[in-house]
C-alpha cells in the first residue's frame, strides 16, 4: 500500500489537533520559557552561519584546490555538508534520549559539541582537520529536534502559529550577527594590525570569528539551566515488549501509563499523517540549504566565472542583511499570514519562490558579463533577497504541520527525531550536491554555467506536487491527553 493511502488506525485518525467547531481564544505565550529557549537556539546560527562568509576564500588560502578557482564549490561542498552527514546518524538517538531523560541534558551536550567544533575549526591548518571538527559538531548536535519539541510543548492550537514563527525568526537573527561577525572578523590582521599583530593571528587568519561564537555558545549553555523540563523522565517498563506496545498504540482505546511510559517503536509512527509533512520538510531542507550553499559561492566565484566576485566582508554585510530583513518580516507578519491564508496555503506561497530565486542567479550573471551598473545588480540581488524572505514562510509552516501530526505529546521527540534525521540527509547531500553541479556546469560550460539553477528547479516542482498532501487546515490540540 501507497504511503499516500489512507490508514484506518486510531494512531492517524487522533492526532495531537483535534477538530472542533468552537473558535478558541488565544492562549498567552509562556514568554519567559520561550524567551529562554530562543535565546539558547540563537547561538547555534550564529556559529553555523558564521563560517558561510569566508569559507569559499578559506578554501582557497589553504590551497586545497591546487589554484582551481572553479573546484572551490567541490570541497567547500564537502565541508558545509559534514556536519549534516554527522548529526544525520545520531540525531535520531538524541531526540530519542531527550524523551526518556528530559531536554535540557540533550540541549546542553549539543551546545557543548557546537563550541568545541568551532574552536576546533578555527585552528585549521588543512583540509582533514576542518573535516574533523564539522564531524564533532553534527555528531554531538541533536539540538534542532530538541527545541522543536519544546516548542511543540510549550505551544497549543491556539498560538501554535505565534510559536513556531519564532524558530526561523530565531534563525534569521542568528545568522544576521553569524554572517556579519563571519564576514568582519575574519582576517583580523588585515583590518587591525595593530591589534593583532601576533604571529597567531598570522597562522589562524579565522580564529576570531570561531573563538567568538564559542562563546556565544557558552553563554547559552548557562542559559539552559533556567529552561523548565516540560516532560517527565520516562523509565522503560521491563514488562511491555515492542509488539505489544505498537499494537495498544493503534488500538482504538486511550493510550496506558504504559504508552506515556516507554518510547514508541518507531515503525508505529511510519503512517501517513507523520510521512507526509515529514516528507515535505525533507524536500523543504533539501532545497533550502542548496540555496544557501549557493549564494556565498555564487557571491565569492570570479567574474570570469559568471559570479559576482565578492569579498569575505561583501558577502557576510549581504547576507546579514537578509537575516535582518527576513527576521523581521517573519516576526511582523507570519502569524498574521497563517491567520489570513491557513498554514497550507502559506506554505504553498513559500515553496512557489524557488524557481524565481534560481532564476535571479543567471540573471545577475548576465548583469555581470553584460557590463550593467553596479547599481542594477545590487537591485537584483535585493530582490532575489526578497524572494527568500518569502521563501522562509514554509520553514515555519511545515513545523505546525509536524507537531499536528503527533498523536500524544510522548512521541514529540521522537517524530522531530526522525524528521531532523531525514533532514540532516538532505542538508548533507545538498551542500555536495549543489557545488559538484555547480563546480561541474562552471568547469564544462553546460547551459553558459547555468547548469546547477535548472537542475535545482526539477525538485522544486516535485514539492509542490508533494505539499497537495498536507491536510488542508490544522486541527485544534487535544487539551488533554
Amino acid at each position: 500500500m501507497s504511503i499516500f493511502d489512507v490508514q484506518g488506525s486510531e494512531m492517524e485518525t487522533s492526532p495531537l489537533l483535534h477538530e472542533t467547531t468552537q473558535t478558541k481564544q488565544k492562549t498567552p505565550l509562556p514568554k519567559l520559557q520561550i524567551g529562554i529557549l530562543m535565546l539558547v537556539q540563537m547561538a547555534e546560527p550564529i556559529a553555523c552561519m558564521s563560517i558561510y562568509p569566508y569559507i569559499n576564500q578559506l578554501i582557497r588560502e589553504l590551497d586545497i584546490t591546487g589554484g582551481n578557482d572553479a573546484a572551490v564549490g567541490y570541497y567547500a561542498g564537502i565541508i558545509e555538508s559534514l556536519f549534516f552527514i554527522s548529526e544525520s546518524l545520531t540525531v535520531l538517538k538524541w531526540s530519542r534520549l531527550s524523551d526518556r531523560i528530559g531536554r535540557k541534558p540533550v540541549l546542553m551536550i549539543g551546545l557543548f559539541g557546537v563550541g568545541l567544533s568551532m574552536l576546533c575549526f578555527g585552528l585549521s591548518t588543512s583540509f582533514w582537520t576542518l573535516v574533523v571538527s564539522r564531524c564533532i559538531c553534527g555528531m554531538l548536535n541533536g539540538n534542532s529536534g530538541v527545541m522543536r519539541s519544546m516548542m511543540g510543548e510549550l505551544t497549543d492550537s491556539t498560538n501554535m502559529a505565534q510559536g513556531f514563527a519564532l524558530i526561523p525568526i530565531t534563525w534569521c537573527f542568528g545568522g544576521f550577527f553569524g554572517f556579519l561577525m563571519g564576514g568582519t572578523l575574519a582576517r583580523p590582521q588585515d583590518h587591525w594590525p595593530n591589534l593583532f599583530a601576533g604571529q597567531f593571528w598570522a597562522k589562524y587568519p579565522y580564529f576570531l570569528p570561531c573563538a567568538v561564537a564559542a562563546s556565544i555558545v557558552s553563554v547559552s549553555f548557562m542559559f539552559v539551566f533556567l529552561l523548565e523540563e516540560a516532560t517527565t523522565k520516562r523509565k522503560r517498563n521491563s514488562n511491555a515488549t515492542g509488539e505489544q506496545l505498537s499494537e495498544e498504540y493503534r488500538s482504538n482505546e486511550s493510550p496506558s501509563e504504559n504508552m506515556a511510559n516507554v518510547p514508541v517503536p518507531l515503525r508505529s509512527l511510519l503512517i501517513r499523517s507523520i510521512i507526509i509533512p515529514l516528507a515535505n520538510q525533507t524536500f523543504l531542507a533539501f532545497l533550502d540549504i542548496c540555496i544557501f550553499a549557493l549564494m556565498p559561492l555564487f557571491y565569492s566565484t570570479p567574474h570570469y566565472l559568471g559570479g559576482l566576485g565578492f569579498a569575505p566582508q561583501t558577502i557576510g554585510l549581504w547576507m546579514a542583511l537578509f537575516g535582518i530583513i527576513d527576521g523581521l518580516f517573519q516576526a511582523l507578519f507570519f502569524a498574521k499570514i497563517v491567520d489570513r491564508l491557513g498554514p497550507k496555503r502559506t506554505f504553498y506561497t513559500g515553496i512557489s519562490c524557488f524557481i524565481p530565486i534560481m532564476v535571479m542567479f543567471p540573471v545577475m550573471s548576465w548583469l555581470v558579463f553584460s557590463g550593467g551598473a553596479d547599481n542594477m545588480v545590487s537591485i537584483a540581488l535585493l530582490f532575489q533577497l526578497l524572494l527568500i524572505v518569502a521563501w522562509d514562510l514554509s520553514l515555519a509552516s511545515i513545523l505546525m504541520f509536524i507537531t499536528a501530526s503527533a498523536p500524544t505529546k510522548n512521541v514529540l521527540g521522537a517524530i522531530n527525531g526522525m524528521g531532523q534525521m531525514t533532514v540532516s540527509i538532505a542538508r548533507a547531500v545538498g551542500p555536495m550536491f549543489t557545488g559538484s553541479i555547480f563546480a561541474f556546469s562552471k568547469d564544462h560550460n553546460i547551459l553558459g554555467g547555468h547548469a546547477v539553477f535548472v537542475v535545482l528547479c526539477i525538485p522544486a516542482v516535485g514539492m509542490l506536487w508533494l505539499a497537495a498532501y498536507l491536510p488542508k487546515e490544522l486541527q485544534n490540540r487535544d487539551e488533554d491527553e
